[in-house]
């Protein structure tokens, strides 16, 4: 008989450093390229690769995220084992502590341990819902099974000036782990590959067994966190659990060619905004288009974007841009851009290397270089954004180290 596998994805991050994007909403709810959140690349990596049972964990500012999942995410009603399942925090009551919060990725899943059973699940692949990617885990959990292991993690090859933000593991030449350090501040490089690391992804497949084994032995005097990096994990070594290593690179995509080597964890707004630069590249390292793997979203039912005016000096017009339904592009031009739903540009602004959440919209004569705009602003007539690191942040703007200026949700000028 097929194995059971249940999905869990761990959506209850604060993404602080992504702020002011995540003032009202999670990390996992930001938009991404123009049509997406991050949290849809998680659910389609499940979905594409046959694991339609999936509960998806929550905590901080989740309500973005719960509408989002609610209104785009649901499968039929007539298969028990097709949902996708918000889980907010409920704060069960916890022997000594009295009831609490998740206090960690850990912590998330032991607090619903009762989902698991009743799902009666064989595998649990316990996913991060905060980073961008795809991944087969049908192959993945294919490894797992191969090599009989309790616990399969997700391994990345990174440089070790990136790498003290993750756990490090080391293996042996059958990529079984012998040791794991969670953000070591002197990460270990990989035997052979100087100034490169093995880092964990966040991503878990774990035999039932094992998972409810060690959930219940590592949480022992756990007051303050708990967590798979920096408790459940090396309690698996120090007990004898068979942790294997999967290396994405040979995770296999359909319609894709070549090694599997793209993952970004967009977790600050430098990496978001290069990310979303990517996409608008000829040559792009994330393939969106790809119809053997689709990447599903929600549907808004938005009308199709439009292009109008045509006369000297009022063109409307855009390169190397991507848009969603709805965006109107009145005699304006866009370069270099990911603009989001219903977005309007009108005649004689310029937007060039910008990101624009849905409903934005482009007074005449503005000039924008370099932004990210969050939703449901009106850049007035004239406005220049970009241009000046000093006037931007005395208008109480975000300007990151590379100089990409957030201007945040529902500003008014």
């Amino acid at each position: 008989m097929k194995p059971r596998v249940l999905g869990m994805i761990l959506a209850g991050g604060q993404g602080s450093r992504l702020a002011p994007l995540t003032l009202k909403r999670s990390k996992p709810a930001v938009p991404f390229g123009s049509k997406y959140r991050i949290i849809d690349f998680a659910i389609n990596n499940f979905i594409n690769s046959g694991v339609f049972s999936i509960y998806v964990l929550t905590q901080y500012k989740a309500q973005s995220l719960t509408e989002h999942i609610q209104r785009g995410w649901r499968f039929g009603t007539f298969l028990s084992d097709y949902f996708i399942t918000l889980v907010p925090a409920q704060m069960y009551r916890m022997e000594e502590l009295g009831p609490v919060w998740y206090r960690g990725t850990a912590d998330a899943v032991y607090q619903n341990m009762h989902l698991i059973e009743n799902y009666e699940a064989d595998y649990i692949a316990i996913f991060s819902g905060d980073h961008i990617y795809k991944m087969n885990v049908e192959h993945m959990l294919q490894s797992h099974i191969d090599n009989r292991a309790d616990l399969t993690i997700a391994a990345y090859p990174m440089p070790q000036s990136q790498a003290h933000q993750f756990g490090v593991m080391h293996v042996d030449n059958r990529w079984k782990v012998t040791d794991f350090l969670e953000k070591p501040k002197d990460p270990p490089s990989i035997p052979g590959q100087e100034g490169m690391s093995l880092t964990s992804m966040g991503n878990y497949i774990f035999s039932r067994r094992a998972l409810e084994e060690l959930l219940e032995a590592s949480i022992s005097g756990q007051k303050d966190g708990f967590d798979f990096g920096g408790d459940v994990i090396p309690r698996a070594l120090s007990d004898g659990y068979h942790v294997q290593a999967y290396d994405f690179h040979r995770n296999p995509i359909p319609g894709q060619s070549g090694a599997n080597t793209y993952w970004r964890d967009v977790g600050t707004l430098d990496a978001y905004f290069a990310a979303n630069m990517d996409l608008v590249s000829v040559n792009p390292e994330f393939d969106i288009y790809n119809p053997a793997w689709p990447l599903r979203t929600s549907s808004e039912f938005s009308p199709p974007a439009k292009f109008v005016h045509e006369s000297d000096g009022r063109k409307g017009q855009a390169f190397n841009s991507i848009m969603a339904g709805g965006a109107i592009i009145s005699g304006g031009t866009v370069r270099d851009s990911v603009l989001g739903r219903s977005v309007r540009v009108h005649s004689y602004a310029l937007v060039e290397n910008c990101v624009l959440f849905d409903d934005v919209e482009v007074g005449r004569h503005a000039k924008l270089k370099n932004v990210i705009v969050d939703k449901d602003v009106t850049i007035p007539a004239g406005m220049e954004i970009g241009m000046n690191a000093e006037h931007d942040r005395d208008r109480g703007f975000t300007v990151t180290e590379s100089g990409v200026v957030v201007v945040p949700k529902s500003y008014v000028f």
